[in-house]
């Protein structure tokens, strides 16, 4: 019994060796628009808190009726040099760019070779269970432990900047463990026997093989560290005793009163105090991509 029916078959691929080419549902010309609609709207949830900050920053107190994502009527450049003047801000930023770069050079340096003594050192005892301690200290909420650091530093009489370095070094010990374990655990042991032929001793191979190849781990360590130092409230504010002392987010409080609050010079100084993270991070953001997709895959 023939069937009339003409069957059309799909037309053989040559480049990929004579199968047939499939095309995908809802795929015209390799664009996938559900996943770009969906970049588009996760990109608003960061541009739309943006573009209000920017408005309201260049208002004037008058101009902040109604939803506030109207443009002023006139723009107040003004309110960046009184926020400027009111927050002394070139103090506060030193204060600030102490606290973090003292935070990001030490944390880079011991807890790398922290790190690294763990990984290489997994399968005893000790060192496993040293991991795992560390990463248990990551479930211990800071409110716990906030008062007795208060009150330790101030024995210690680590109140001041110094000790704002050693605490964001201690306390980042657990994360960045957790992160540059799983990075060096990717790195060849041959590297290290081979240093080891030549006669380079345990802290020969750390600094002069495993440490440089350690950059984009680094990088990804280093950029959270600082962001995490630089934008913190809560440690600096319990810890540091001297007014002078004070970084960026405490000479910010200055525009928050009893009933009241400046929000246009406050949303300048916010302005002014995200500039240079987000050179930090322009600089920085090919390594830090590349040190957390290399820390996950083996």
């Amino acid at each position: 019994m023939s069937d009339s029916t003409s069957v059309t078959l799909p037309e053989p691929d040559v480049e990929h060796g004579g199968r047939p080419r499939r095309r995908r549902r809802g795929d015209v010309s390799g664009v996938n628009w559900w996943l770009t609609a969906l970049l588009i709207v996760l990109s608003l949830t960061i541009f739309v808190p943006l573009y209000f900050t920017v408005v309201t920053a260049l208002k004037t107190p008058p101009q902040l009726g109604g939803t506030g994502f109207s443009l002023p009527s006139e723009w107040s450049w003004g309110n960046f040099a009184e926020a400027w003047r009111l927050t002394d801000y070139p103090r506060a930023a030193l204060n600030s760019a102490v606290i973090t770069v003292g935070a990001v050079v030490l944390t880079l340096l011991t807890n790398s070779m922290v790190s690294y003594a763990i990984a290489r050192n997994m399968r005893r005892r000790l060192f496993k269970g040293l991991f795992y301690y560390f990463i248990t200290a990551l479930f211990i909420p800071f409110p716990i432990i906030m008062l007795p650091a208060a009150k330790l530093t101030a024995t210690l009489g680590l109140d001041n900047q110094a000790g704002m370095i050693l605490l964001y070094t201690v306390y980042g010990l657990s994360f960045n463990v957790f992160l540059y374990t799983a990075y060096i655990a990717s790195i060849p042991h041959e590297l290290e026997e081979a240093a080891r032929m030549d006669g380079a001793s345990t802290w020969g191979v750390f600094w002069k093989v495993i440490f440089p190849l350690l950059a984009p781990i680094n990088a990804t360590v280093g950029i959270l560290t600082c962001v995490w130092a630089w934008n913190d409230f809560l440690l600096p504010v319990i810890i540091i005793s001297d007014p002078g002392g004070a970084t960026i987010p405490l000479v910010q409080y200055v525009f928050q009163a009893q009933f009241s609050a400046d929000f246009t010079l406050a949303f300048a100084s916010y302005l002014m105090a995200m500039a240079p993270l987000l050179i930090v991070y322009l600089f920085a953001q090919r390594w830090v991509i590349s040190g957390v997709t290399r820390g996950a895959i083996k």
